[in-house]
């Protein structure tokens, strides 16, 4: 068996691209956030149905309701995120963190791990994937 392994120089725009998703989401604010992404990308947040967040997203239009929905779930003020590290092979980033949320509707305080997976095209996101406790969300949502 061979296995390729991809062994392209870390593209400083990739770098540049998610360390900005990072400081705009850091700032509050879900219209600016849309500014680094492309027109049309691919955005999967998996979860629990009755989340209004989850699901695809197809274009940069979408991103600022997004986090405008999951911030609403929230209590304001008590959302924080904790980036461990940035890796960066070309044109992908993998944020690893942690986020901890408290549920406006429930008071229940959660934290998740959290991968955020980027893809990045001429300096802006086309691909984004979450991967999160899925199962702990939800149960908090539903306490």
């Amino acid at each position: 068996m061979s296995i390729m392994i991809n062994k392209s120089a870390e593209s400083s725009g990739t770098r540049q691209t998610a360390e900005a998703f990072l400081r705009l989401l850091g700032a509050g604010d879900p219209d600016r956030l849309a500014d680094v992404f492309a027109e049309s990308i691919d955005w999967y947040v998996p979860g629990d149905a009755d989340l209004p967040w989850t699901g695809p997203r197809t274009h940069a239009s979408d991103v600022p309701e997004f986090f405008r929905t999951m911030g609403s779930a929230f209590v304001p003020g008590q959302s924080k995120y904790a980036v461990d590290r940035i890796i960066v092979q070309g044109e992908d980033a993998v944020v690893v963190a942690t986020a901890s949320h408290t549920f406006a509707r429930n008071g229940a305080r959660f934290t998740t791990p959290m991968i955020i997976h980027l893809t990045v095209d001429e300096a802006k996101i086309v691909r984004l994937r979450l991967y999160e406790d899925t199962h702990l969300v939800a149960r908090s949502a539903a306490a």
